[in-house]
């Protein structure tokens, strides 16, 4: 066997061209040397999320080794995607079955085995739904882990399949904790492990624990400098941090590897790392009030070529006009955005992106007391929200609720029922508080305290709207509008020195190319948010 720490060669685009470093990693199996170096190569980028170069990977270790029961593994180990929304679709399914049933026919060792039959757990059984399988496969790791608590595939793989199963209904720091300690005695063996720094960044993405380890965070980038989903992943906590330039120059950066790489059978695809690093680019531009550039992003998204046809790309396809027409206050361009505007996904597929371009119709029309056009946006709400429950999607039927009760606390408050308006909106931020925000997007379309200090402040209610924004603004730090809500309110209630340390916050986090209005000339806030 071939004991070595490797650096790993990718598969696609300009990774053929010269060696990029991807991580060390060794994962030693029955095989011959040359099949034995290519399932480390399969590894590494499978713990990279890169999952069909990785699929390649393994099937060139098939074809090098037909006898190898480990290169079926790997092969059916890259078709679910554990932390993403993705479902394998019923032709993947089969693939992955057929690849278990190889696996377990060939001679395996009695560890491969357990790994082999870890991922049949996932596999098994026809009519069982997607949660479940990822509870059958996080039991099976969980045990595997036990048994050999110092190899580290079993240890990463684990700590990835616990986090996989956390729970959608609250915060679930149990798990990520328990995930973190995995990794993180992976990684003080290994520092350039993918996997151990990969995972510890999605252990840390909860609230709560975003400052944790910041040293190994940003190694990620270094330890693949082009891997598109390693310069990104540094990202999502530069965005629970509200650090604005760190997220636009990682996320540039994973644009442009991404663009690098096409994907699909015939490299006929722009990968939706693309898109996903420009959903992140562009909202960290939008709280700078860099209404101009983001811009560029939002058209440079509509101008690239073949996008995968994905939940990625379908969420990004929505989210982004959506997010900025929102954010700059434009009501009646949000009222007129085009459900489905891209014709590269399945739309039956994927409720939650969908609802969140019915979210911003609804609140555009809400605020300019459009009823009839916000009635029938919340009604569209409320049947994406069945269908991802039909879907056995219940942290998507939740995000939509969320949407939907904050564009009918609007209409509500548009047609002058406040009590009620305020009801809903309050529901939906106690509902959002209590959800954890997926890793497929940076944040809420709009944080639903952030909305609540809004509406308080329409209501005439400056104290109760100080704390909501300030709830926003620990949840999600250094956004443009809840810092300007929160100096807005403050020295509505007659808080001047509160008010003047959320404006100086303000200032420093804004560009200064920012155009909005809402900063005056003496650095102080105006009352301006838009048309209403």
């Amino acid at each position: 066997m071939l004991h070595a720490a490797l650096l790993v060669l990718p598969l696609l685009g300009a990774f053929d061209d010269e060696r990029f470093p991807l991580g060390e990693a060794h994962f030693e199996i029955s095989a011959t040397p040359e099949a034995q170096v290519e399932f480390d190569r399969g590894i590494v980028l499978l713990h990279h999320m890169t999952y069909e170069p990785a699929r390649a990977a393994f099937e060139h270790v098939v074809e090098l080794d037909p006898a190898c029961a480990m290169g079926h593994f790997g092969i059916a180990m890259t078709y679910f995607q554990p932390l993403w929304p993705n479902r394998p679709s019923e032709g993947d399914m089969r693939v992955a079955r057929a690849a278990v049933a190889r696996a377990r026919e060939l001679g395996a060792t009695d560890r491969e085995r357990r790994f082999i039959e870890a991922v049949g757990a996932f596999f098994d059984d026809e009519d069982v739904g997607h949660g479940e399988r990822l509870a059958r496969w996080e039991r099976a790791m969980e045990e595997l882990h036990a048994r050999i608590p110092g190899d580290h595939e079993a240890a990463t793989l684990y700590a990835l399949a616990h986090l996989s199963v956390a729970p959608a209904s609250a915060e679930p720091m149990r798990h990520n904790r328990r995930a973190a300690a995995i990794v993180l005695a992976v990684h003080a063996e290994n520092p350039r492990h993918p996997g151990a720094v990969h995972y510890l960044i999605h252990a840390n993405d909860i609230r709560g624990r975003e400052s944790e380890a910041l040293d190994i965070v940003r190694s990620y980038a270094d330890i693949a400098p082009d891997n598109p989903h390693a310069l990104h992943m540094p990202t999502h906590i530069y965005t629970r941090l509200g650090d604005w330039p760190a997220v636009i120059a990682g996320n540039r950066k994973a644009a442009s590897a991404a663009l690098r790489t096409p994907t699909g059978e015939n490299g006929e695809y722009v990968w939706d790392e693309f898109s996903h690093a420009l959903e992140y680019q562009l909202y960290a531009y939008l709280q700078r009030g860099d209404d101009v550039l983001a811009g560029r992003v939002l058209a440079r998204l509509r101008g690239a070529g073949p996008l995968m046809p994905t939940f990625k790309t379908a969420f990004n396809t929505s989210s982004m006009p959506a997010r900025y027409a929102l954010e700059r206050r434009q009501w009646k361009e949000a009222a007129e955005l085009t459900p489905r505007e891209s014709d590269a996904v399945d739309w039956d597929r994927f409720a939650w992106p969908e609802s969140i371009t019915w979210f911003a119709r609804g609140i555009g029309a809400a605020r300019l007391g459009r009823h009839a056009d916000a009635a029938r946006a919340i009604e569209r709400m409320g049947a994406l929200e069945d269908s991802a429950t039909q879907r056995d999607e219940p942290l998507f039927a939740t995000q939509i609720r969320i949407l939907r009760l904050g564009a009918e606390a609007w209409d509500a408050q548009s047609r002058g029922e406040n009590e009620l308006a305020l009801t809903l909106m309050e529901t939906a931020a106690a509902l959002e508080y209590a959800t954890p925000k997926p890793p497929a997007t940076p944040a809420p379309t709009l944080p639903a305290f952030e909305m609540l200090g809004e509406l308080l402040m329409e209501l005439g209610s400056p104290e109760q709207a100080v704390f909501a924004f300030e709830r926003s603004l620990e949840m999600y730090p250094n956004r443009f509008h809840s810092l300007l809500g929160a100096s807005q309110a403050a020295r509505a209630r007659g808080d001047d020195e509160r008010a003047k340390r959320y404006a100086t916050e303000l200032r420093r986090s804004t560009s200064p190319l920012s155009k909005r209005p809402a900063l005056a000339a003496r650095g102080e806030t105006h009352d301006v948010l838009g048309a209403r």
